[in-house]
């Protein structure tokens, strides 16, 4: 796990695992945000699928940049279920790797009141041990401002695609 995971939070509902969403719900190990992309056409697509709503193709889980900016929120100040403490923020980041490539995610480590739109923001992963193994949650936090930026994410990342699709959480 890597040294600058967030920890558990507990109550985090998982969907079951398959081939198309295993390395999104298993990148986190390595530090790594994970996002679809089609190998015959280049979109981008947040949600893990089995083939390209544009042109069929094939998609493969892409390592991304892990930073992006919070596009909406919306902080819960409702209990709904106790193991999870309230307030928390509830938001859509777009990452930056393009245009409407969006993720729905929680911002954390932060106060819920200084969240706002265009916050920038960078990935850290929650781990969670479940029976399908160690799982990560992507989380976000705000991105903290130094004269060399740090990555969480090193490597290659992909060049973006203008028309990427939200398909809705993975």
């Amino acid at each position: 796990m890597p040294d600058d995971a967030a920890p558990v939070v507990p109550a985090r509902i998982f969907p079951g695992l398959s081939e198309h969403n295993r390395m999104f719900w298993t990148g986190g190990a390595d530090g790594r945000l994970r996002i679809t992309r089609c190998t015959r056409c280049g979109l981008w697509v947040s949600r893990p699928a089995e083939d390209c709503p544009d042109c069929g193709g094939a998609f493969e889980a892409r390592p991304v940049s892990g930073r992006g900016t919070v596009h909406t929120y919306t902080i819960n100040h409702q209990p709904f279920n106790p193991a999870v403490p309230v307030p928390y923020v509830i938001a859509i980041v777009e990452l930056v790797e393009g245009p409407e490539l969006r993720i729905a995610t929680n911002i954390v480590d932060c106060e819920p009141d200084s969240v706002h739109v265009g916050l920038a923001v960078e990935v850290r992963f929650e781990r969670h041990d479940t029976d399908d193994g160690d799982l990560y949650a992507p989380v976000f936090v705000p991105q903290v401002e130094t004269a060399e930026p740090e990555r969480s994410v090193v490597g290659n990342v992909d060049e973006p695609r203008t028309n990427a699709h939200h398909r809705g959480s993975p």
